[in-house]
């Protein structure tokens, strides 16, 4: 499994476990926008070049 693969899937369960635990709404839904939506931003945060060398370092990775 790949190392992106792992990171979705720790998410997935801390989102889920945030959402089960006994507290409040609000602050269980600020912690799933905060661990889904956190490399989201960062991605956007990159500049283009930056961005399409993302993109070829991980399909050149695709193939190994």
């Amino acid at each position: 499994m790949s190392p992106l693969g792992k990171y979705y899937i720790g998410a997935a369960v801390v989102s889920v476990v945030a959402l089960l635990l006994p507290i409040p709404s609000l602050l269980s839904w600020l912690i799933v926008l905060g661990v889904l939506g956190a490399p989201v931003v960062a991605y956007f945060m990159l500049d283009e070049s930056q961005r399409k060398r993302l993109k070829r370092v991980r399909r050149r990775g695709i193939g190994r």
